[in-house]
């Protein structure tokens, strides 16, 4: 039988009934905030194209942390923007290096705060590529040493969480075992698994980690936009070399990996909202042709629907003050 004696507006009738059948949620605890730490002091530069992200010195960061914190995020994805740069990223596994000093005056500051470190080496060479090249081709073996050296000195620092993004073949594994053989079990990874090579970086390459390419690009190691079979076979690895999360990059314009991969694996997953999807965000809201608060709530609640389980942003604060303001 149909309609009439199927009336699907009727679970549709009131603010409350409505809330009564929703099949997802948001909520505070869904968000991963990117922070970006600079050297210096005093220091807290808003990102022209991400409004009301920063580039923080480490005392300023800490305040940014503590302001997050309050509102209810319990994790923070950190970036480091070095003093100086060479062909081999030395300053990303130094013990006094940039993000080393974020994880220590974090942890120390905010003992409870997750603090996850994105574990790439592209901000920290001269020509933004993530790791050695030789003859304009990323060396993968060479390169995912230093990545794994790179986390075991976060780990040291406090880290919690490692998050490689350089999609380079047995890296996950690679730094499992570095953590293992020194001792930190428990120190988890967040693996960018499903990781495109995608122009809706450049906001944050240009601005965030200022680690814009000197040449070619980055196709021989991030994913082909075209693929998603693919996807699922990069994430079975990641899961298989040790990864504790899987993470589809970019979100909003990768619903369908997402989807795909919550649903093949049913595993902890994350989608990344990055910095060319805020932009353009921002560019609509400011030019006046989107109601900026309703897309928000629509464009994240999307990212759960699709089946992600959390949720890295730059929307973060607006995020919060529509969610209080809702009740939640």
């Amino acid at each position: 039988m149909s309609f009439p004696v199927h009336r699907m507006r009727r679970l549709r009738a009131n603010p409350q009934l409505r809330a009564l059948v929703r099949e997802n949620a948001l909520s505070v605890d869904d968000f991963i905030v990117p922070l970006f730490a600079i050297h210096g002091s005093g220091i807290k530069e808003e990102m022209e194209s991400l409004p009301n992200n920063y580039r923080c010195s480490i005392d300023m960061l800490v305040d940014e942390a503590k302001i997050l914190f309050d509102k209810g995020i319990r994790a923070v994805l950190i970036f480091g923007i070095p003093a100086r740069k060479d062909e081999k990223a030395t300053e990303a596994y130094a013990e006094d290096g940039i993000v080393s000093q974020a994880i220590r005056a974090l942890k120390k500051s905010i003992p409870e705060l997750i603090v996850i470190v994105d574990d790439c080496l592209c901000a920290y060479t001269p020509h933004g590529h993530c790791g050695i090249m030789e003859n304009g081709y990323l060396v993968n073996d060479a390169s995912k040493e230093i990545i794994a050296k790179a986390a075991l000195t976060y780990a040291q620092a406090g880290a919690d969480m490692i998050a490689p993004p350089a999609m380079l073949d047995g890296q996950v594994a690679a730094i499992r075992s570095i953590l293992d053989e020194n001792r930190f079990v428990n120190t988890s990874i967040m693996a960018y698994s499903a990781k495109y090579a995608s122009a809706l970086y450049d906001p944050f390459f240009k601005q965030g980690s200022q680690s814009t390419v000197a040449f070619g690009d980055k196709r021989t190691h991030q994913m082909d936009y075209a693929n998603s079979d693919e996807a699922l076979r990069e994430m079975a690895l990641d899961i298989e070399e040790g990864a504790d999360i899987v993470m589809v990059k970019p979100g909003l314009f990768y619903l369908d990996i997402v989807y795909r991969c919550k649903t093949e694996f049913k595993f902890p997953l994350a989608v990344y909202n990055v910095s060319g999807e805020y932009a353009m965000f921002h560019a609509a809201a400011k030019s006046g042709v989107i109601n900026k608060d309703a897309l928000l709530m629509e464009m994240l609640m999307c990212f759960k629907r699709a089946g992600a389980d959390m949720i890295i942003t730059y929307c973060a604060h607006d995020a919060i003050r529509l969610l209080k303001q809702q009740g939640v």
